[in-house]
């Protein structure tokens, strides 16, 4: 048998893209959680009940003062952070974009692994394995280093660690990452149950996080205690008779590109963020647009016991006083007009409304900060509104106007009032529905009233709620700034939200 290099090539390579990818995972990772610092076991997120709070903040389900889920944000350093200070829709950006890279190297890298043998040095082979890696353990804590493995490159207890990191915690967060999407959650429900739902994912998707960082921080300390000239030299240069001096210079230089590179990306974010936007959205959006467009026909089934005992909002109702005099008279007064490049224009009323089509569903309710919560919702069928009302061939998207002006209810230096422009063939899936009813209860005005839009395979930014207006349309970006809707234009978010 060949003897395997302890050391090859695609090893060296694939180790310092590994530091680039997941340090910019880790740091878009927190500026995602930084929008919902909570983690739950249990889908629902009632208040009180999270098993992890970071955050000094505390809102309860029954508070006098009324709250909504963007006012338990956070704002953390752009060290930590990318890019920080509240920046969810670009941290989201390069979240999605990483972890691309971060996959297709890590299939590069067991491949070769199992092609070249080099799986040996991974996988054990002998149970006696695991009692050695104990007693090494040990032999570390009393400050000495244990021996390694014959004819191997590594101990006993770097060999498990190195394999359950790399064909077990990696993995688990690839598998944990896809049981958060909103898409993937509504075409296969069964498999967001193998996590417990989508809080048990999210909590082992953060536990994953805190492993790995914690595994950093055991490999730089080993690199240390064996001696930093030596462990470079193997890493960097491929054996520990290289040039020393050599492979610390290389070594370093490659560890000083990586943080400047980091660097660039905070600064450029904040800088520059609708570029950043535009220039990551190259590669995002054909990723999400692809994950929205296999997945994009929700199948949840939920029963009534499933309905989650609190279910947050995100965004303050419209305050003006046309809105106010309408939801006092119960919305009788209220006319919903459909047009743009329809054979058809409407008008319509609340009954007329629901006298197009009528269907009642349980869904789980997905937010773009992390929080989720299960509702039956009773509406009109978006298909049956779609048909109703014509199209012309050459509409591509249905535009969604909310009453709510986000310079009065938002502020932030955002303004404008709420829309969201629609893919039709998503408008079209079977969930899809201009929902009028909320657990068999006419719609309360938080959660939009008097109609709002469900869109199950979607994130919730894209159910525009206070609806006063629905326009068919052949290019989205002709309107607002031409991102495709108010949170894409002010907030950078993307348009194709089933990640």
């Amino acid at each position: 048998m060949n003897e395997i290099p302890h050391f090859p090539l695609f090893v060296i390579i694939t180790h310092g893209l590994n530091i680039l990818w997941m340090s910019l995972l880790m740091r878009s990772g927190i500026e995602v959680l930084s929008s919902m610092p909570k983690l739950y076991w249990n889908d629902g997120c009632h208040p009180g009940r999270e098993w992890a709070r970071f955050s000094a903040k505390q809102y309860g389900a029954d508070s006098r003062r009324a709250w909504t889920s963007l006012d338990e944000e956070e704002q953390w350093n752009p060290v930590i952070a990318l890019p920080g200070r509240s920046n969810l829709g670009l941290g989201r950006h390069w979240h999605f974009l990483t972890v691309q890279f971060w996959i297709l190297t890590g299939a590069v890298y067991v491949l070769a692994v199992f092609a070249s043998g080099y799986w040996r040095y991974l996988i054990p082979t002998d149970w006696a394995i695991f009692p050695q890696a104990v007693r090494d353990i040990g032999t570390y804590l009393h400050f000495q280093l244990a021996p390694q493995l014959p004819g191997e490159p590594f101990d006993a207890a770097q060999k498990l660690a190195y394999g359950a990191v790399v064909f077990v915690l990696a993995p688990l967060q690839i598998a944990s990452g896809a049981a958060m999407s909103p898409s993937v959650l509504a075409r296969f429900p069964w498999y967001g149950k193998l996590f417990g739902g989508k809080q048990g994912a999210r909590s082992i998707h953060f536990l994953g996080l805190c492993a790995f960082a914690g595994f950093v921080v055991v490999h730089v300390l080993m690199v240390i205690v064996h001696g930093i000239p030596g462990e470079f030299a193997k890493i960097v240069l491929g054996s520990e008779n290289a040039n020393h001096t050599l492979a610390t210079i290389v070594g370093s230089l490659g560890l000083l590109t990586i943080i400047v590179l980091n660097v660039a990306a905070t600064v450029f974010s904040r800088l520059q963020p609708r570029r950043t936007q535009l220039l990551l959205g190259v590669v995002v959006h054909p990723f999400e647009y692809l994950i929205s467009r296999m997945a994009r026909t929700s199948r949840q089934r939920y029963h009534r016991r499933d309905i989650s005992e609190y279910h947050r909002v995100n965004g303050y109702p419209p305050t003006t006083k046309d809105y106010k005099t309408m939801a006092a008279t119960g919305f009788a007064d209220y006319r919903l007009p459909i047009g743009g490049l329809v054979a058809r224009p409407q008008r319509l009323s609340l009954p007329e409304l629901a006298e197009i089509g009528w269907q009642r569903q349980i869904t789980n309710h997905n937010c773009i900060q992390g929080w989720n919560a299960i509702a039956e919702w009773g509406g009109v069928p978006l298909a049956d509104l779609i048909d109703h009302v014509q199209p012309a061939d050459t509409a591509t998207h249905v535009v969604f106007y909310g009453m709510d002006d986000k310079g009065l209810t938002e502020g932030h230096g955002r303004y404008g009032h709420y829309y969201e422009a629609v893919p039709i063939e998503i408008a079209r899936t079977p969930q899809a529905l201009l929902a009028l009813e909320m657990n068999r209860a006419p719609l309360p005005v938080e959660h939009g009233a008097p109609v709002r839009i469900r869109l199950e395979t979607q994130l919730g930014y894209k159910m525009v709620k206070w609806v006063k207006a629905i326009e068919f349309v052949d290019d989205p970006t002709r309107i607002g700034m031409g991102q495709g809707g108010y949170r894409e234009d002010q907030l950078f978010y993307a348009n194709a939200p089933g990640i």
